[in-house]
């Protein structure tokens, strides 16, 4: 279980996305305290690591990762949202993510209000009915707000704070994010269409 509160913005070093696929991240706050066989978060996706040394993480993708994420997207150099798993007695400043990635989205547009910027995602419609103002969504692994919905739509305002501590900062229109709806809108819809 996650937060969504990004701790470090990690840089791929290698990746394969064929049957063999794998994930090789430098990372230096990421890796603390982890061991191998550890969740660790990559832009929202859980994955588990298989190798770690002080300043990189690598880790194993299925088809599966593929299919539901962003990370087939990914090159040497592109840049990753990184977040261990949740400790317990820990505070909790985001909201529950499980890094059970639902889809992705597109990043529609971003523009500049005060200090920060508003952000505009498409959604498949599937995810539509898990939004909702005031709500949470993890994008690419952080927790934030929704501000407005849209049929297939929703906005984000992201702080100067936000922008400069994810990879929100390097996203440009077009750009897939990967998605998880809030799970506590996924379990109440579950009970109420028993």
């Amino acid at each position: 279980m996650f937060t969504g509160i990004v701790e470090e913005v990690g840089r791929v070093l290698s990746i394969d996305t064929g049957d063999a696929g794998h994930l090789a991240v430098q990372a230096s706050t990421a890796v603390q305290g982890l061991k191998v066989g550890d969740s660790v978060a990559v832009n929202g996706a859980c994955l588990t690591a298989v190798e770690l040394t002080p300043d990189t993480l690598r880790a194993d993708l299925s088809p599966e990762t593929f299919r539901r994420t962003n990370l087939g997207d990914l090159t040497v150099g592109s840049l990753v949202n990184l977040e261990r798993p949740l400790a317990a007695g820990n505070r909790m400043g985001g909201h529950v993510v499980q890094g059970h990635v639902d889809g992705t989205g597109r990043v529609r547009s971003f523009k500049r209000e005060g200090e920060g910027y508003m952000f505009s995602f498409s959604a498949p419609k599937r995810l539509m009915p898990y939004i909702v103002e005031k709500g949470f969504i993890s994008v690419d692994g952080a927790s934030l707000t929704v501000v407005q919905k849209g049929a297939a739509t929703f906005c984000i305002a992201v702080i100067p704070y936000t922008l400069e501590h994810t990879v929100l900062g390097d996203r440009q229109k077009g750009d897939r994010v990967n998605l998880e709806a809030d799970i506590l809108a996924k379990y109440v819809e579950s009970l109420l269409t028993r």
